[in-house]
């Protein structure tokens, strides 16, 4: 897809929801699961953010958050939701994929779900991800790996865009992997996530 077919394609998924949320207002778990490696008042990217559960909840965490996403349906739900928590965010619209992203900008660049990459546009955008965190900074991930297929609950429907462990140790060979697993749980993050699912999580540390 290019990128008009991209922001149509997400745009019609978020209205089709309604006033609802896609993805629900919580937090992601493995996010979450998370919250002691993040420091406050920290600069960090949230990409491909969608409809702003997790942006929010990272500046709720006192952190200063960007958050790039790519469909203005998305973006207004957003805004909306960052003004019910009052909280302050730098909601940007762009294409994950071609998005400058600034060298060395960020403490931590998260990646929540972002697999409507195909493998040569997936390489760009952990590119621009790795060139944007700052030495010393944290990259995490979390995605679902092929046996997602067998579940169906959630994510993208070809193999080519998921994770496996090599793919993503290959990925980000040039950073320190401090954790990646693959897992099963079950999610429920609206009618998006719901239900049982193959799981893939990463951190990995940027060498100052």
């Amino acid at each position: 897809m290019n990128r008009t077919d991209h922001e149509n394609f997400w745009s019609a998924r978020y209205r089709d929801a309604g006033e609802n949320y896609l993805f629900g207002t919580s937090v992601n778990r493995f996010l979450a699961n998370h919250a002691e490696l993040f420091t406050a008042d920290a600069k960090v990217l949230s990409v491909a953010d969608g409809e702003g559960r997790n942006s929010v909840w990272l500046a709720l965490e006192g952190m200063r958050v960007t958050a790039t996403e790519i469909s203005p349906v998305a973006l207004e739900k957003a805004r909306k939701l960052a003004a019910v928590q009052h909280v302050s965010i730098d909601f940007v619209q762009a294409d994950a994929v071609t998005w400058d992203y600034s060298p060395e900008t960020f403490d931590y660049v998260v990646g929540i779900f972002i697999q409507f990459a195909s493998p040569t546009e997936r390489s760009r955008m952990f590119d621009g991800m790795k060139r944007a965190l700052k030495p010393g900074g944290y990259l995490l991930l979390q995605g679902y790996t092929p046996k997602q297929l067998e579940y169906r609950t959630g994510g993208p429907s070809v193999v080519e865009n998921l994770y496996t462990e090599e793919m993503l140790r290959a990925a980000f060979a040039d950073l320190e992997i401090i954790e990646l697993r693959s897992y099963e749980d079950v999610l429920d993050e609206g009618a998006g996530h719901s239900g049982r699912s193959a799981l893939i999580g990463l951190v990995a540390h940027k060498p100052e």
